[in-house]
């Protein structure tokens, strides 16, 4: 019992301690299962709620920016140049429609990132986590990228390289919030959000068979991740 407790204050020191920008060496040395398990979302449960942060931020400014608009017609250049930046980023098609950003500018429940980062990465020790920082399994047809070991003739995808896993976090939520794959996460998020109540990674995990060939027995793997690590009671 006092080594599992000691073992625990050593995680816990170690995370607190510094943000990573690739999964600690440390973290692999770990014998405990269930140690490590904690070790992995404690290691990232901080850069989710960064990135969740800068959404948010990004939500309040179009917000204000209608707001605004509605009593001065005439945005400053500097405002107009910052909405047209974000209309790029999330792909909004039409730059004065208030609702297309408001269903595609909001948060990405915690319980998912961190429930679909242990599925897709191994707990952080696939290869593509360990040499690209990549958590989710996110492709790329560019020049950069890690080609996959197993991958079908005629196919030219790569797992694309992060300088971060931090990076990764953050284009794997942005893919959520602006990919036409996930345009039912998306509205089901938005309907939440309308009727006031929260919207739980187990509700989003079940919008998520479009992210994995296997469909629906996908969504059931994340939600076990989600239920059997007990994510969805933070």
């Amino acid at each position: 019992m006092k080594r599992i407790l000691a073992m625990l204050l050593l995680v816990a020191t170690l995370v607190q301690a510094s943000e990573y920008r690739t999964i600690p060496q440390w973290y692999y040395k770990i014998k405990s299962i269930k140690l490590q398990k904690r070790a992995f979302f404690d290691i990232l449960r901080p850069l989710v709620e960064r990135e969740n942060a800068k959404i948010l931020e990004e939500r309040r400014f179009v917000q204000a920016f209608f707001e605004k608009l509605a009593t001065q017609p005439f945005p400053e250049a500097k405002e107009l140049q910052r909405l047209g930046a974000i209309a790029k980023k999330y792909r909004i098609k039409n730059l004065y429609d208030l609702e297309e950003y408001r269903v595609k500018i909001d948060t990405i429940p915690l319980s998912l990132v961190l429930a679909q980062a242990a599925l897709e990465s191994g707990w952080g020790k696939s290869r593509f986590a360990r040499e690209a920082n990549n958590l989710f399994g996110e492709w790329t047809w560019g020049k950069k990228g890690l080609v996959p070991k197993h991958r079908s003739p005629g196919k030219r995808h790569k797992i694309k390289i992060f300088d971060s896993i931090q990076d990764s976090i953050a284009s794997y939520m942005l893919n959520l919030n602006r990919h036409r794959a996930y345009r039912e996460f998306r509205a089901a998020r938005y309907m939440a959000r309308k009727k006031g109540r929260p919207f739980s990674g187990l509700e989003a995990a079940m919008t998520m068979q479009r992210y994995s060939e296997i469909g629906r027995r996908y969504t059931r793997l994340v939600s076990r991740i989600i239920r059997t690590n007990r994510l969805h009671l933070d």
